[in-house]
């Protein structure tokens, strides 16, 4: 079997956690957290990985204080002017997978140079889960395929799985071979639910801003070793 690695995704954790530990505000780790951002940017380049999800901002994170929720879309902000030219010169193509309803129009327009600036570049494909939830990605995918169904361009006796993905933000793109969460917790927190029905989880009690290429690595190591049958058994 093919042990190549197509496509990590992160749930990029412990921000606030890296902050608290040196008497800092949550904000903090989460600046901090970009440089991580860059670095497995710069791993997944390194190891021949194609495909590179992380997420950036759940839907569920709009409960936390404002001023936090300001300060990661302002991280936004920033990352995407300051590195945009960079990533376009590297080859990379940047697509934003989430609800866009609720964000800002200034917001709005960044995701959407960043999209159409990157958009013919095929060497990396860099996604950014960001005001993101997996139940509510399939809840969106199935309102278009229903509204498909009613205009009558599609039959319902034709959808199947690889019909469905189509209408979910990663259209296109290969399942993720491994997810990876830092900062020690065991969850998925409504990341991918879809996409990583067959994933290797793997979890790095490192705080995100820690993270670094040598994690990455370990991660695909750690994947190495592993046997994937996707429901199957191994063989004799």
């Amino acid at each position: 079997m093919d042990r190549h690695v197509r496509h990590v995704a992160i749930i990029m954790d412990g921000n606030g956690r890296w902050a608290q530990q040196r008497n800092r505000p949550r904000a903090f780790g989460h600046s901090r957290g970009v440089e991580a951002v860059r670095e497995a940017v710069r791993a997944a380049g390194k190891y021949g990985v194609k495909y590179l999800t992380l997420f950036g901002f759940s839907t569920e994170n709009w409960s936390r204080p404002s001023d936090e929720v300001d300060a990661l879309f302002e991280l936004m902000k920033r990352f995407v002017d300051a590195d945009l030219e960079k990533l376009h010169r590297e080859g990379v193509n940047i697509r934003i997978a989430g609800r866009r309803e609720g964000l800002s129009d200034d917001l709005l327009a960044i995701i959407d140079r960043a999209e159409a600036r990157t958009a013919d570049n095929d060497k990396c494909f860099l996604t950014i889960a960001f005001n993101y939830g997996g139940r509510d990605e399939i809840v969106r995918a199935a309102r278009r395929l229903a509204q498909d169904i009613s205009d009558g361009t599609i039959n319902p006796d034709n959808v199947d799985e690889k019909v469905f993905s189509n209408y979910l933000d990663t259209a296109g793109m290969p399942d993720p071979d491994i997810v990876i969460r830092t900062s020690g917790e065991h969850r998925t927190s409504n990341f991918l639910i879809w996409q990583a029905a067959y994933a290797e989880l793997i979890f790095l009690d490192v705080l995100w801003p820690d993270f670094s290429t040598e994690h990455f690595k370990a991660a695909l190591d750690q994947y190495a070793s592993r046997q994937r049958r996707f429901g199957g058994v191994n063989a004799a």
